[in-house]
This record gives C-alpha cells, sequence and structure tokens, in this order.
C-alpha cells in the first residue's frame, strides 16, 4: 500500500486557499529565504507538509476557497440575478443592496422566511429585495410560480405572494384563492401564466440556480455571497452588512 499525495486539484486548491489564510507566505519566507528564488514545487513542498502537521486548517481553507469561487460566478451573473420580472421584487427601487431569493410556494422553509424579508425591509429603507421564482417541488408549486410571475406583469406580485403562502401549499383551490384575493385580472393572467416570456423566466432562473449551485429553496444571493436554507433574519442581516461595506471600499471613480 502506497501514499499518495493529494491530486492536482486538490494540491492547488489548498495552495490558494492556504495563501489566503497566509500559510504560503510566511512558511514558504521562513523555509526558503527571502533572498532565494521559490519554485513552485518548493512553495507546494511546504504547503503539503503543514497541511499534513496542520490537517485541522483544510476545512476553513477550503470554505474560504469555495466562498472566493462563488464570489466569482455571482459576480459574473449579477446583472441577470438582479434583475426582476416585472414587479417582482419590493423594497427600494434603486436599493444600495439587492437581496435575492429563490424560492418556491410549495417549501414551507420559504413561507417561514417570509417575516425574515419583510422585518429586513421594514428596518432597512436601502435595501431591495429580489424574487426568483424556483418552482422545483411540484406541477402545483410551477402553476404557481407563474400565476406569481403575472401578478408581476400586473404590478400586483406584493398581493399575490402574502395571499398565496396565507393560501397554504399550492393546489387549484389554493392558487384560485390567492388569484381572488390579490384582485388579479383572471383573463390575463391565464394568458400571462402560459406565455413565452414566462417560460423563459422560468427556465432562466433554473439555470442560474444551477450555476450557483442551488438545489433546494429557499436560496440567497446577496454582494458576493450565496446562502443556501432559511438561514434565518440575523445571518440575513449580517450579509447585507458585508454587502454593503464590500461596495463602500469598492474604488470609486
Amino acid at each position: 500500500m502506497s501514499e499518495k499525495g493529494p491530486s492536482r486539484w486538490t494540491l492547488g486548491a489548498i495552495s490558494l486557499a492556504s495563501a489566503a489564510l497566509g500559510v504560503v507566505g510566511v512558511m514558504a519566507y521562513d523555509r526558503i529565504g527571502a533572498g532565494g528564488e521559490a519554485n513552485r514545487a518548493e512553495i507546494e513542498t511546504v504547503v503539503r507538509d503543514y497541511i499534513l502537521t496542520h490537517p485541522e486548517i483544510l476545512p476553513q481553507a477550503m470554505a474560504n476557497l469555495q466562498a472566493r469561487e462563488t464570489g466569482k460566478l455571482v459576480s459574473a451573473n449579477r446583472a441577470a440575478l438582479e434583475k426582476p420580472y416585472a414587479g417582482a421584487w419590493a423594497g427600494a427601487k434603486d436599493g444600495d443592496v439587492v437581496l435575492v431569493e429563490f424560492f418556491d410556494y410549495a417549501c414551507g422553509y420559504c413561507r417561514a422566511s417570509l417575516g425574515d424579508i419583510e422585518r429586513l425591509l421594514k428596518e432597512d429603507p436601502k435595501l431591495k429585495v429580489v424574487f426568483r421564482e424556483l418552482p422545483i417541488l411540484s406541477a402545483d408549486s410551477e402553476q404557481a410560480a407563474r400565476v406569481s410571475l403575472a401578478a408581476a406583469e400586473q404590478g400586483r406580485f406584493g398581493d399575490f405572494h402574502s395571499a398565496m403562502y396565507q393560501a397554504g401549499r399550492p393546489s387549484p383551490a389554493t392558487i384560485a384563492a390567492a388569484q381572488a384575493k390579490s384582485g388579479l385580472d383572471a383573463a390575463k393572467a391565464g394568458d400571462s401564466a402560459r406565455s413565452a416570456a414566462v417560460q423563459r423566466e422560468l427556465e432562466n432562473n433554473v439555470g442560474l440556480a444551477r450555476t450557483l449551485g442551488f438545489n433546494g429553496t429557499p436560496a440567497w444571493v446577496v454582494g458576493d455571497q450565496a446562502l443556501n436554507g432559511a438561514v434565518g433574519y440575523d445571518a440575513l442581516k449580517q450579509a447585507i452588512a458585508d454587502a454593503r461595506k464590500g461596495k463602500a471600499a469598492e474604488p470609486k471613480g
């Protein structure tokens, strides 16, 4: 039985993550010397030795690398993520920070997160929330999503959104009740729900979710962070603060 070293990808990931933690710089300087030329093999040996001696840093190092890679994906898709479908948004129209939620009306955790969003919007007048339909749990949740987007076209997204959650799990009866309660033009909503524009929006949201590695709801994007699950008010508030801090640090001009 032979001992195998880490794969090229893993070694590269460890090197990048360790560099972020300051391991590479400090260890390479001490072991190789400031006056010499540290080549790649020597640095990788230093990193590998350090990791084998201190394996407890590996989870945090890999988490840091994953966060960095996710940030790149978010940045590359920011325009698509933050542009709402018609009126499927709430809060400040030109908010300085945009919180994006991927949700499904059949998702109990999404329903539980509704209060967190309402509280954040009430407390933060500069926040904008963009809602992205991701109906992955049932055919009825897809129909609810289609009617929700139709409501967005009529300027009644918020009314339908609240009514649909109050009505309960999506079904033909609860969708119809939410539609009536929110005051939608039923004929127009039916046409919109079957439209190519709504179909494209749903497909676009699925594509964005796959790109970011989301496989459930709720899922969130704010700043350069992507969060999975019902993370709660405190985590969302902190992520919003981090995003605002990051924007303030960006070079002006």
